[in-house]
């Protein structure tokens, strides 16, 4: 598969969007917090629907911020939904994380969350990140590590759903454990003075395991992962209620705990 034809592996169903929505820069960029610079350009790569695009304009203050994806329906909406969000100058286009209309040292900080485990090959879009980073420029980056990721209780059926999820993202060419893959992609691509560092995302209230239980059960039959992994021949009806109904159980156990580990980078152009 071409880099340039990437296939994303979650697509933009509700499920999945209910999730990119609940991202804000405490949950998710914490790590790139105290190093934004009042008045910096900062782009966000793979921005989706925009809400934690606008949440770092909001942080950043002055300055500007731009959001770029390759989706054009979820720029449009992100553009309408946060195109007058407080903080930094904040706009939205369409644009390819391998060959960015940018001009060359042109933004002193990109920042990517949940967008290297997605792409083919990571090192190169790595690299045009680099092409265009000031000198010194910051590149903040942040992945899932989903072998990592921990339910309890687990049943046979989880298990199935972290091996098919597997399966179907490394056919399309990504690497659903790239957390502990960020910083040799980091390096191999120029950049240097990594601080490596990780969070997770916890999931163990009533609440936390409705939303997080709920948005998986709908997404293991609805999402465009569901879509491949049928057409794939990785799974079958049969089995994708089940995993989902497997995630509806965990979600109302009053014991279940789920932490979704990540990596991150902080590094320099």
């Amino acid at each position: 598969m071409s880099p340039h034809e990437d296939r994303y592996t979650h697509g933009h169903h509700e499920s999945v969007l209910r999730s990119h929505r609940w991202r804000t820069a405490e949950n998710s960029a914490a790590y790139l917090l105290p190093h934004l610079t009042r008045g910096a350009m900062l782009l966000d790569v793979g921005c989706g629907p925009g809400n934690l695009t606008a949440d770092l304009a909001r942080h950043l203050g002055t300055g500007t911020v731009i959001g770029v994806d390759r989706a054009a329906d979820v720029i449009a909406k992100a553009a309408t939904e946060f195109g007058r969000s407080r903080g930094a100058d904040l706009t939205f286009a369409v644009d390819n994380a391998y060959d960015l209309s940018m001009e060359s040292a042109s933004v002193d900080i990109v920042h990517a969350h949940q967008v290297l485990q997605h792409l083919s090959d990571p090192i190169g879009a790595l690299e045009e990140w680099r092409r265009v980073l000031t000198p010194g420029g910051l590149l903040a980056v942040r992945d899932a590590d989903y072998l990592a990721m921990a339910f309890g209780p687990t049943s046979p059926a989880l298990v199935h759903w972290m091996d098919l999820y597997h399966a179907v993202a490394r056919a399309n060419g990504g690497e659903p454990d790239a957390g502990r893959h960020l910083a040799t992609w980091v390096h191999a691509a120029g950049f240097q003075d990594l601080s490596v560092s990780s969070s997770t995302w916890t999931f163990a209230t009533e609440d936390e395991r409705s939303f997080w239980g709920g948005l998986w059960a709908d997404r293991v039959l609805h999402s465009e992962f569901a879509i491949q992994a049928l057409t794939g021949g990785f799974a079958t009806h049969d089995e994708l209620a089940e995993i989902s109904r497997a995630f509806t159980a965990w979600s109302t156990n009053p014991a279940g705990t789920c932490f979704v580990l990540h990596g991150e980078v902080l590094a320099r152009a």
